[in-house]
């Protein structure tokens, strides 16, 4: 056992005194450099800083016999550099964390900042209170107020911050136009300021502009890939070009954007979906999406004989708007609420849905009240089709709609429309046990969904993630 045990006393070649003297000598060096003021020691300095030296360099090589690998941690050292540069790069792609506003002093700390003047609900329902809860109807006359007093924001991006806050564009393509549209007209206006580099005051000026849209009614998913275009495309701007080069080149790239990824990308999902339509189909859609609307006035200019189902949920009722613009153009509809989906189901041949996004999971994040739909439809074995752009598409995965959603006026659903006697939630905040949640999205689970239909073709939602991540390296935005 003794023999067993000399590989212990070989490793142990210097003595307690010599290893003392060695933390002495380092600790006389620190001192030494503090006092000359953080130089740091140098072999000709002499005295202790010789023996720190000696130290430092006896120790590896007593235990190391070949030469070449006392240069081992400095080549490991800058391999670790390599390494960090992609994690550093990584950090700039991942999103910045959603606002917690169930944290108080964050709260505070972001009020202080806001430009929107908002003051919190009273009844705010307890499972939600980590999203903004806002008394609705104080903040737009605010706002219209100090139209004068906002001398960073540009009047284009106040326009549709103010169209926002009032409802007057709705819709996700909508919204993402107009805040394109927007961004175009500011930078159109824009001059770098004296000893300012164009890059980081633009990107500077872009974020603030966000945070004003934010303020107003929280980003769509579609518009967040939007923003993160435009950066990238501010940050990639070559360092030759004047001013007015790089001005024009952003402006060219924001009408590319909304003429390839939204127009054009639309007319796509439409020769793609028209394929699915045969004579005698009945066509199921929910509220009132764009590119769905189109799919059925495509198909009717075909010749293609069917019959479309408008099915509707308060409050908003999107779907009279979609309605009424069908039968005008010929289309035998029926209109219904989502409380007879089950009872108009059985007639339905496909359903067509649109989508606020497509999540990386396959989840299809949708208004609220198409989960209910995609369900019933798939109780019936009826195929369910979503059509989204590829622009909404991101590598999220969400499980449920309470981490992440965007909550409504409860207001509106307390009253009925044409029901002025149904006046019993009149002054529902004044109750303490009553709270009224009026969500505004909700997430469909990919078991739901047949089939997606994007301006990349028609896939099924297990293939998403690839089409994510495809898109991602071609595109390079994040």
């Amino acid at each position: 056992m003794q023999n067993e045990g000399t590989s212990k006393p070989q490793k142990q070649k210097t003595s307690k005194a010599e290893r003392r003297a060695i933390q002495e000598a380092q600790r006389a060096a620190k001192a030494a450099a503090k006092e000359a003021g953080g130089v740091k020691p140098s072999a000709s300095s002499g005295g202790a800083v010789p023996a720190l030296k000696q130290g430092k360099v006896a120790k590896p090589s007593s235990q190391r016999k070949d030469g070449p690998q006392v240069t081992a941690p400095v080549t490991s050292s800058e391999k670790k550099v390599v390494d960090r540069l992609p994690e550093k790069d990584r950090k700039k792609d991942v999103p910045h964390p959603r606002m917690q506003f169930d944290d108080k002093h964050r709260v505070e700390k972001a009020k202080r900042r806001a430009v929107v003047n908002q003051s919190e609900a009273r009844s705010r329902v307890e499972l939600f209170r980590h999203l903004p809860q806002y008394i609705r109807g104080t903040q737009l006359p605010d706002l219209e107020s100090k139209f004068f007093q906002l001398d960073p924001i540009h009047p284009s991006v106040y326009k549709v911050g103010l169209q926002y806050l009032s409802g007057d564009i709705s819709g996700g393509n909508a919204r993402c136009i107009a805040m394109l549209l927007a961004f175009k007209e500011a930078i159109k206006d824009y001059s770098t300021p004296p000893e300012k580099a164009l890059v980081r005051d633009l990107t500077a000026k872009i974020g603030s502009y966000v945070s004003f849209f934010i303020e107003c009614r929280p980003l769509s998913i579609s518009m967040g890939n939007a923003i993160k275009f435009l950066k990238s495309r501010i940050a990639k701007l070559p360092h030759t070009l004047s001013e007015s080069e790089a001005k024009s080149s952003l402006q060219s790239d924001i009408d590319r954007f909304i003429n390839e990824k939204i127009v054009i990308a639309d007319k796509v999902i439409v020769r793609h979906a028209v394929t699915k339509i045969r004579d005698g189909d009945v066509l199921l859609t929910y509220g009132s999406s764009s590119v769905v609307e189109m799919i059925f006035l495509y198909a009717l200019e075909l010749g293609k004989h069917f019959r479309v189902v408008v099915v509707d949920s308060r409050p908003k009722l999107d779907g009279q708007a979609l309605l009424c613009r069908l039968v005008a153009k010929g289309l035998n509809c029926t209109y219904t609420h989502i409380n007879a989906i089950s009872y108009i189901m059985h007639e339905v041949t496909r359903v067509f849905l649109g989508a606020s996004s497509v999540l990386s999971n396959g989840t299809v994040y949708s208004r609220v009240g198409t989960a209910c739909v995609a369900m019933a439809a798939h109780a019936f074995q009826v195929p369910v089709l979503v059509c989204c752009e590829a622009y909404k598409f991101h590598e999220r995965v969400q499980l449920d709609s309470i981490c992440s959603n965007e909550l409504g006026d409860p207001d509106v659903i307390s009253k009925v429309p044409g029901w002025k006697d149904l006046n019993h939630l009149d002054n529902w905040a004044d109750n303490e046990n009553l709270q009224l949640l009026n969500l505004t999205y909700d997430a469909t689970p990919s078991d739901y969904v047949s089939m997606i239909i994007t301006d990349y073709g028609m896939l099924p939602p297990t293939s998403v993630p690839v089409l994510v991540r495809e898109y991602r390296r071609e595109h390079l935005w994040i």
